[in-house]
């Protein structure tokens, strides 16, 4: 068994870890910083988003899965195989988390990513802001919009990824004045902002982990960092409120590694976790409590070129590889007008090329209460395929989500029939619990340690001095936006307060 000493371990290689290596390597060039990632590699560039790999099968393959695998916007998703007793020769990929041995028929459709670079190289890109409740009140307000441009830094967010079109223009005015007198000032219809940017031929290439800190696909770069895949972290080694090191396990040969670190930041993602806390010990209360995600009501519409007032025959058709053409988004304003709607749209043609319908995608993000009860339980005796404590999902939706789930019923039809016609029986789907993948929770910041929290506002878990925790388990509040823009704010937070204890 060997021992090495780094000043920063990183548990997880995703854009979260991606974001605090960034941030610590600006800071100080010097410090020794090891990022572990227990998935394999996809591909030749570790953390690389599958939308922009080179190996054209492993690109053909991401984009028939990102149309109706479970990362897809759209119903008919099967559970992804089960990997057996060990993921040591699991394909990486998207895995619902039965197929790694879980307990999840209270949340059927979600699913982790077991590759290098985590959901951090398959997620869409979507980075809208956060706006209202899903801000935590008790954070310092220009703080937070100095974190939130931080992360939208990072991310490199590009306010227009998909330029309008006619089409466009004319369908966002007609779903603008359905919410006409319910929107708060500029949380109209809007182009989505996406983590996205045109290369040198104007292909979008999506920010990936790779793209946010470059050593990760090339560790030649960065000498003082060291990014091991495959390297499964099994145990956080602690003692007298200090993480002293970890317990690191080849994926493969199972061999054994010790690793010592001046201080751990934990940003594997909302599921692994707190099940990495839970086996090493370190157990708040609140850990694993307080899942949340947003109900999903998905959608489509064929817009009727008459009424909007546009010809079909003059639009562009979506770029080779892209699902769509155009990308928006209808904010939330709260309790007048709970919902986010996310609208894509594709030109739709016919083998010889002629415009056969203008599609619009219509799904609604539906907000879920907070509650303890929805929750992960870990436990003592079982193990799931990755060797860590089997995890059951207690979640459920409670009357008033059910209430809000019925309301966003109406208004999508009020929207999709604004548009074109519409029949709800065979165009409008209420998705399965987790399908969204906007999982927040469940190591949630908080001010005290007071049983509903399991980190401080600066991301240090509570009863530690050198442990932090960052991603969107951190999140405390319920979002109805996607969450990677948010959950990337508390991997500023939780840098910053690692360069302030390390000095």
């Amino acid at each position: 068994m060997t021992t090495e000493q780094f000043d920063v371990l990183l548990v997880g290689g995703g854009l979260m870890g991606a974001a605090v290596a960034s941030e610590l390597r600006a800071a100080d060039p010097g410090m020794r910083i090891l990022i572990a990632d227990g998935g394999p590699v996809i591909g030749a560039v570790p953390g690389q988003h599958l939308h922009d790999v080179a190996e054209p099968e492993i690109w053909e393959r991401y984009n028939h899965r990102v149309a109706s695998g479970v990362q897809g916007f759209y119903t008919g998703v099967e559970p992804s195989p089960s990997v057996g007793e060990s993921v040591a020769d699991a394909e990486p990929g998207m895995y619902h988390l039965s197929s790694l041995g879980e307990s999840a028929d209270d949340m059927p459709a979600a699913s982790l990513a077991w590759n290098a670079g985590g959901m951090g190289v398959h997620w869409t890109a979507a980075t809208p802001s956060p706006w209202g409740a899903e801000i935590p009140d008790f954070l310092d307000a220009a703080e937070w919009r100095g974190d939130l441009a931080r992360a939208a830094e990072l991310l490199r967010v590009n306010p227009l990824p998909f330029p309008p079109t006619v089409a466009g223009r004319a369908m966002a005015d007609a779903v603008g004045a359905v919410f006409a007198g319910a929107d708060a000032p500029e949380r109209g219809i809007q182009p989505m902002p996406m983590a996205a940017n045109p290369d040198t031929a104007g292909v979008l290439r999506r920010t990936a982990p790779n793209v946010i800190f470059a050593p990760i696909a090339d560790p030649a770069r960065d000498p003082r960092c060291t990014l091991r895949t495959g390297m499964r972290v099994t145990r956080l080694l602690h003692a007298d409120g200090r993480v002293h090191g970890a317990r690191l396990e080849d994926v493969r040969s199972g061999a054994i590694r010790t690793v010592h670190a001046a201080a751990t930041v934990v940003c594997a993602d909302t599921i692994r976790s707190p099940q990495l806390l839970f086996a090493s010990g370190i157990r708040p209360p609140a850990l694993g409590r307080y899942l949340n995600e947003h109900a999903f009501l998905t959608g489509r519409v064929l817009a009727d070129p008459e009424r909007l007032g546009f010809d079909l025959a003059s639009l562009p058709v979506q770029a080779e590889g892209e699902t769509m053409l155009e990308h928006y988004w209808q904010p939330h304003s709260g309790t007048r007008q709970p919902f986010q709607f996310q609208i894509s749209t594709q030109v739709r043609t016919a083998e010889d090329g002629t415009h056969l319908a203008y599609q619009v995608g219509l799904g609604v993000y539906i907000p879920t209460e907070l509650r303890a009860e929805n929750r992960l339980e870990f436990s003592e005796q079982e193990t799931d395929a990755t060797g860590m404590p089997r995890i059951t999902v207690r979640f459920s939706w409670n009357e008033s989500d059910r209430a809000r789930i019925e309301q966003g019923r109406k208004v999508q039809r009020e929207v999709a029939e604004a548009l074109g016609p519409f029949d709800p029986e065979t165009e409008s789907a209420l998705l399965d619990p987790g399908c969204s993948l906007h999982f927040t929770g469940t190591m949630r910041m908080g001010t005290g340690e007071d049983g509903t929290s399991v980190c401080d506002p600066g991301c240090r878990v509570w009863g530690f001095e050198n442990l932090f925790a960052a991603g969107n388990g951190v999140v405390p509040t319920a979002l109805v936006c996607n969450s990677t823009l948010t959950g990337m704010t508390t991997a500023v937070r939780a840098a910053r307060s690692v360069l302030a204890r390390l000095g």
